[in-house]
């Protein structure tokens, strides 16, 4: 054994210094002391902090150093000669019941890209997730994770975990003192380790924050981040070749909307939910079954609270662990490409808690979120405002969105909450916000960060699709951005669904009154690139279930309910159905229990889903039905002012603008037997689709009168047209009437 004598006296006074900052975890700048250090021209020295050794020597490829412990401290050093500021190094600890070795932490070179992290600060940086949180690497021929946490403001941070016995002095991080950036490597960590940052704020407080970037979470209670290679979507050119096919603005799109914890639950195994891989295995087969195109999540980045349904997350890099792992994540993800299946995920950049854990004040100061509550406070969610004027965290956010359509290859993200973050008095009363640097009421900060979001992702992959929840009437929110638009691919036509849902509540007899809440939507139909949705927020708090919503007795409100969704189907507009609307439940929609699957032994409400299953497939098939959503020449009236009998009868063309399909709708429960109604071209329509039919438990009643529900037209003017047909419309029914031979348009 050699030994080699410890520091001079004249170091000693420095020593107390930085111990007494080591322990008390406000060390700023470990870097500087602990390591391997050139002490003179003809020695070097090496310190280490280690809590609870007993005991540390340095391992050479030759020899073994004993270190000195420094006053009865977790500090132990050694000078050495010169020659050993060249040689690679371990450490030998030994603890009480154990004796660890590996590589000095602090004897490991910075990894982090200056020049990512000046774009971060300049809030251009779109891949900050591949920089910042918890990276597994190579250094120096050892694997390990890599920390990175933005903490500007902080006086000091380390890492904690359950592999340093979450103590906060053992492992304190380098800081980049241009960028707020906090760094360290620590050797030989393995993955599915749990750990936090320890922030020691210039006020002295200790706080212990959980990775704003990580890429997995500990399911609440649990509060830790965790461990996690990054995962790595393989999309195949056929593949992206499909995304863009199935997202087009003339393609059909039908999405089926999702709460994961309660579509369906293991009742017989203590109510518990299915994880991703049985959802990849069950959910997406009945998805495609029953004819949609795209299937929809909630919000599935790490949440804490269930009864948020995941619209307040902590973990925004993180799939939620209620449901398995990353790569169950994944799994469930190449289920949807292998089924062509379209993949949207919510996206809350609008807001975030105020869990102990999370972004909120996240190294002492307001760093994610403003200051000041007329700007920084969500008085209807109790929830704290990003600052989308601070630069780093519109990369945060641009990241993040980037994140899930880069690195597990999903459609897009549905934007929630887009009108919040479009107004500074969003929900607020005349002094409780602060105006614009113009005087304006816009946010200035998050229409930029919501631009930049859009054209970073259509950047990367055009054949995405980009949707805001956007409930006002903000102009140009599908327009590009080039164009002054937000740059977003579709955006939830909200005024239709409360209109029409208004209308359908209403008793027949009344509806004459509410004729024009059916027909207004035609009048901005075009001004934006719009989902028509009867999403989840229509079936909870107290809203009551859509079937709850029609008038009548039992057949009259599945009646209703199947003409409203024929009606949904031939409007203008790509579809969204909350899940279980195919079972027409009676009750609100309760996040903590599964579907009620025992209705589709009732044939009344089998009939509900074998509709939905025959609009979907018709849909897809009928090019009249989505080729011109977006186009004016794709509709026309018959006549969309019949108010007194409560019939709306229109037209939709394909791209040809030649071949019409004929819809009618009649809201109320009288059935009108030959009907005149004028057509815009002679020849033989056929029914394609009757939500009456006697497979749905309809009347049947137009089946009967049309036989084979060939009809053929007579040159016998009605509605302004030359060419009309005699028809049976049903009560309470849609239906679609295709021209299948004869002249055209």
């Amino acid at each position: 054994m050699n030994t080699r004598p410890n520091l001079e006296d004249a170091q000693m006074p420095h020593y107390d210094c930085q111990v007494t900052a080591l322990a008390a975890g406000k060390c700023r700048d470990p870097f500087a002391f602990l390591g391997l250090h050139q002490f003179n021209d003809n020695q070097s020295v090496v310190r280490c902090y280690i809590p609870g050794a007993q005991e540390v020597f340095v391992l050479t490829k030759h020899s073994r150093y004993p270190l000195t412990q420094f006053r009865q401290s977790a500090l132990f050093s050694s000078v050495l000669d010169k020659n050993f500021a060249n040689q690679e190094y371990q450490l030998e600890v030994v603890y009480p019941n154990q004796t660890v070795t590996g590589r000095d932490v602090y004897s490991f070179a910075s990894t982090l890209s200056d020049e990512a992290l000046y774009l971060f600060n300049e809030g251009t940086q779109a891949q900050a997730y591949l920089h910042l949180g918890a990276h597994q690497l190579t250094v120096d021929g050892v694997e390990g994770f890599r920390f990175s946490v933005w903490a500007p403001n902080a006086l000091s941070v380390s890492v904690i975990g359950d592999f340093n016995h979450w103590n906060n002095t053992q492992h304190p991080m380098r800081l980049h003192p241009a960028s707020g950036v906090w760094e360290l490597f620590i050797p030989e960590l393995n993955v599915d380790r749990c750990y936090k940052f320890a922030i020691t704020t210039f006020d002295g407080e200790r706080i212990e924050k959980a990775d704003p970037l990580a890429f997995k979470m500990e399911q609440a209670p649990g509060t830790a981040s965790i461990t996690q290679s990054k995962p790595t979507a393989v999309v195949t050119q056929p593949e992206q070749i499909e995304k863009a096919s199935r997202n087009r603005i003339d393609a059909p799109i039908s999405i089926y909307e999702v709460h994961l914890g309660s579509w369906k639950r293991r009742e017989q195994e203590g109510n518990r939910y299915l994880t991703y891989r049985e959802l990849g295995d069950d959910l997406i087969p009945y998805v495609k079954s029953l004819g949609f195109t795209h299937l929809q999540l909630m919000p599935i980045s790490e949440y804490p609270f269930d009864g948020s349904w995941g619209y307040q997350p902590v973990g925004l890099f993180s799939p939620t662990s209620r449901f398995g792992g990353v790569e169950d994540f994944a799994y469930f993800v190449e289920c949807c490409h292998q089924a062509e299946l379209g993949l949207l995920i919510d996206w809350v950049p609008g807001h975030f808690p105020s869990d102990p854990h999370g972004l909120h004040k996240f190294d002492g100061t307001h760093l994610y979120e403003h200051a000041d509550k007329r700007q920084g406070f969500h008085p209807d969610w109790n929830t704290y405002i990003f600052n989308y004027d601070r630069a780093e965290v519109k990369s945060f956010l641009l990241s993040n969105a980037m994140y899930w359509i880069k690195e597990y290859g999903i459609d897009g993200l549905r934007v929630d909450a887009v009108a919040s973050m479009l107004y500074l008095d969003y929900s607020r009363k005349q002094g409780e916000w602060i105006p614009n640097q113009y005087g304006g009421r816009e946010n200035l900060g998050a229409i930029e960060c919501l631009k930049s979001v859009n054209t970073q992702c259509y950047g990367e992959n055009d054949g995405i699709m980009m949707v805001a929840e956007e409930s006002t009437a903000w102009p140009g929110v599908t327009r590009s951005v080039e164009h002054d638009g937000l740059g977003f691919g579709y955006k939830w036509n909200m005024g239709w669904m409360n209109d029409t849902l208004n209308y359908m509540s209403k008793d027949p007899i009344h509806r004459k009154y509410h004729h024009h809440e059916m027909t207004f939507s035609m009048v901005y139909a075009y001004s934006e690139n719009y989902i028509l949705p009867l999403s989840h927020d229509e079936v909870v708090h107290g809203k009551g279930a859509l079937l709850s919503k029609m008038p009548g007795d039992d057949w009259q409100q599945f009646a209703n309910l199947r003409a409203y969704y024929g009606f949904m189907f031939a409007h203008p507009g790509k579809k969204l159905l909350f899940m279980g609307s195919e079972l027409a439940p009676r009750e609100e929609w309760n996040h903590n229990q599964q579907l009620n699957w025992h209705l589709l032994e009732s044939e009344a409400h089998r009939g509900i889903y074998k509709c939905i299953k025959s609009l979907n497939e018709t849909y897809k098939t009928t090019p009249q039905l989505f080729e011109c959503d977006t186009k004016s020449t794709g509709f026309n009236w018959i006549d969309g002012g019949n108010a007194e009998q409560s019939i709306f009868s229109f037209i939709r063309y394909g791209n040809d603008g030649l071949t019409p399909l004929v819809v009618v709708a009649n809201f109320t429960p009288q059935t009108h037997f030959h009907f005149r109604l004028g057509v815009p071209a002679s020849g033989v329509y056929q029914v394609i689709l009757n939500t009456d039919d006697t497979e749905f438990w309809g009347s049947g009643v137009g089946i009967v009168a049309h036989k084979q529900q060939l009809i053929e037209s007579k040159e016998i003017e009605s509605h302004g047209l030359s060419q009309s047909i005699d028809i049976t419309i049903p009560p309470l029914a849609t239906i679609y009437l295709q021209l299948i031979s004869g002249g055209t348009c």
